[in-house]
């Protein structure tokens, strides 16, 4: 399976945003959104960088709350839809290339969830993360939740599974690359007669290593809650040093 490394610039369209926009319940954002808010340690009113943002569930429910939302995100598909939703301009919208982020320390909390980590080469992976290190103010957390990591995602990790979303069937044909530690996956979205065919690829880290990672670009790395190998996705609190 070929992938291109800016595959996501243009994997975002669609029916991969239609599904997305009817794949998760409202109760389970609000929830998300009241963990991350926690996690961030937030105090009212407080900035908060989503990065990337998507259609900007998460953004819109906590700028609801009062938080000074800031969402980044590279789909102008998404943003669009976002933007068509926030009708009381409760946060910004910035469409940029997930590295580029010109605010040096000025959040209180930075937060990428979504499975929306490790799309890019590993330098690339390194600078996303130096990047949010350099938004941050000096003690600020950032919460990075990853169903990518190696020892969670090997044991349940399924060749052809599919699902349906509304009127979206997905069907997803997996190829994990040992010697690249990359998971590269064909979608193929189909509803109403229609077809549409994405190809992704993120990278797989050991837990070890992705811990190892966040530390090397500047931070001071925990979880949110004891790993546990039946997890789908593992949350890392990672603080500015």
């Amino acid at each position: 399976m070929h992938v291109q490394t800016n595959w996501w610039e243009h994997f975002f369209e669609g029916l991969a945003v239609s599904m997305w926009l009817q794949a998760i319940p409202a109760t389970h954002t609000q929830n998300e959104a009241e963990r991350i808010a926690r996690l961030l340690a937030l105090s009212p009113g407080a900035d908060v960088l989503d990065v990337p943002c998507g259609a900007g569930r998460l953004s819109l429910t906590l700028g609801a709350r009062g938080y000074h939302v800031t969402g980044v995100d590279w789909s102008s598909e998404s943003l669009a839809y976002a933007q068509s939703l926030d009708a009381a301009s409760s946060v910004s919208w910035h469409r940029r290339e997930m590295r580029d982020l010109p605010w040096p320390a000025r959040f209180d909390g930075a937060f990428c969830v979504g499975n929306s980590f490790g799309y890019l080469d590993e330098e690339g992976n390194a600078a996303f993360l130096r990047a949010v290190r350099a938004s941050l103010k000096p003690g600020a957390r950032f919460v990075l939740e990853t169903p990518m990591v190696l020892e969670n995602l090997l044991h349940r990790l399924q060749a052809r599974p599919w699902w349906k979303v509304g009127d979206i069937h997905l069907l997803v044909e997996n190829q994990y690359d040992q010697t690249t530690s990359r998971l590269d996956i064909e979608y193929t979205f189909v509803s109403n007669g229609r077809i549409e065919v994405r190809r992704g690829s993120h990278r797989a880290y050991p837990y070890r290593e992705l811990f190892a990672l966040l530390a090397s670009c500047g931070f001071s790395v925990e979880t949110a809650e004891p790993w546990s190998r039946e997890a789908h996705s593992v949350w890392f609190v990672a603080t500015r040093v």
